[in-house]
């Protein structure tokens, strides 16, 4: 590379490797030897964190805006991001209302679609997808579709699939996007991990472009890649540990003539402790959004109708039966400990500086639930969290109430036309709606 004639150092490079790229953070030297670019130059990244059952809503709350902004119990763990933080109260998916309980309420919860009963499943495209389809063809992967539980099979008493209740990232109207569980495939899907490459840390094949790149930045830029390169490393090390528990459950799984995916955890190689398998899989999608591997990423950190047990928080019954006294301590914490998880995330992303801003500042991070009470199986509004600002398209730090509106302007799907619109996609309708929301 040439710092003052011929190429310059860009806010994209590369470091280049055996079957990878790895994209750099930004860093000082890049805005020395480049035109330094507006906040609107930086890639615009998605994603969704999902907690299925709904929230204890006695603990769901904030009111304020900006630093002066007062956060409930179950919002605490957002308390150092509410200045990036909105807080949306009164949205609902109209055409998941009424149709029974669970997989009927989450079947379309990011398309705002009409789902069907029976054996053909259904739905619309995600609006996630809808992104990936736009910005996808700029990155390794369109999208990144993650979860912390194993998808359900079968139908449920009202006759809707189970896939409903398994799936929010939906390719077709008839084929939701399938979920990966395994942190070590997520990561070697991220980095073309195969055959031999399995055994070459992904930082050993771009070593001596790391250390070419080492003589055209400054030493202080020298400190924040060895800092980059340290934190790659250190995600890897943990998801090659998960490949060998993986390993180790498909060969015990074998000569027991079953398939590892179908048991439970621990033995199906997945971390009993379920705070390690959701803290790996948000700082994949952290990596995966820095590298640039992809701009798009959902979790399920928990599926509606989840079997999920939080020994941890001392409760004592599975998620789902939980949820059924959802207004008590217990589930005020297991809805707290999701907060967290998606305030972990949204954390990391605001420690990767890019341009003057970080790379939560271009990305917008929604965390939402397919039912408020979940006792009462109430979907009739939503808990809807946005953090980050878009590229500064996205007004931040406040406390938006929409529950008082007419039912045509509490609508999910206006909210998904807005953040469309923020993408450069301008659709006439989506879902339910043909109008953005107000306010936003």
């Amino acid at each position: 590379m040439k710092k003052k004639s011929g190429s310059v150092l860009s806010r994209r490079t590369v470091l280049r490797g055996a079957g990878c790229t790895v994209a750099l953070p930004w860093l000082e030297s890049m805005s020395a030897y480049a035109d330094t670019p507006p906040a609107s130059a930086f890639p615009k990244r998605f994603g969704v964190v999902f907690l299925g059952n709904g929230i204890n809503e006695d603990h769901w709350a904030a009111s304020g805006e900006g630093a002066a902004m007062r956060l409930s119990k179950t919002l605490e763990p957002l308390e150092p991001l509410k200045h990036k933080l909105n807080v949306i109260e009164g949205l609902y998916v109209k055409a998941l209302t009424g149709q029974g309980i669970h997989p009927g309420q989450t079947g379309s919860l990011l398309s705002g679609a009409k789902i069907a009963r029976g054996a053909v499943i259904h739905s619309g495209i995600s609006v996630d997808q809808m992104i990936a389809s736009k910005i996808g063809e700029d990155t390794a992967q369109s999208s990144i579709v993650l979860a912390c539980e194993q998808p359900m099979t079968g139908y449920h008493e009202t006759n809707f699939s189970m896939a409903y209740s398994s799936h929010i990232s939906w390719q077709s109207p008839d084929s939701p996007v399938p979920v990966e569980v395994y942190p070590s495939q997520a990561w070697d899907n991220l980095f073309d991990n195969r055959g031999s490459l399995l055994n070459i840390s992904v930082l050993d094949r771009v070593k001596d472009r790391a250390t070419a790149l080492t003589r055209e930045i400054s030493s202080s830029d020298k400190s924040k890649l060895d800092e980059y390169l340290t934190s790659v490393r250190e995600v890897e090390k943990r998801v090659e540990g998960m490949r060998k528990e993986k390993l180790g459950a498909d060969d015990a799984a074998k000569g027991r003539n079953k398939v590892a995916e179908h048991m439970d955890r621990p033995a199906n190689g997945l971390p009993e402790d379920l705070r390690e398998h959701a803290k790996l899989m948000c700082d994949l999608i952290a990596i995966a959004f820095q590298t640039d591997k992809t701009r798009v990423a959902s979790l399920l950190i928990s599926r509606d109708l989840s079997a999920m047990y939080y020994p941890f928080l001392n409760v004592k019954e599975g998620h789902h039966a939980a949820s059924h006294a959802n207004n008590n301590d217990g589930y005020e914490r297991i809805a707290r400990f999701h907060v967290s998880q998606y305030a972990y995330l949204a954390s990391k992303l605001d420690s990767m500086k890019e341009g003057e801003g970080t790379v939560l500042d271009n990305t917008c991070l929604m965390f939402l639930s397919n039912l408020w009470i979940g006792r009462k199986h109430d979907n009739f509004r939503l808990p809807l969290l946005l953090t980050g600002g878009l590229g500064g398209t996205l007004k931040t730090g406040r406390v938006l109430d929409y529950l008082q509106d007419k039912p045509d302007n509490r609508k999910m799907c206006s909210l998904y036309l807005s953040l469309l619109d923020r993408f450069g996609i301008n659709v006439k309708e989506f879902g339910d709606s043909t109008t953005r929301l107000e306010r936003l």
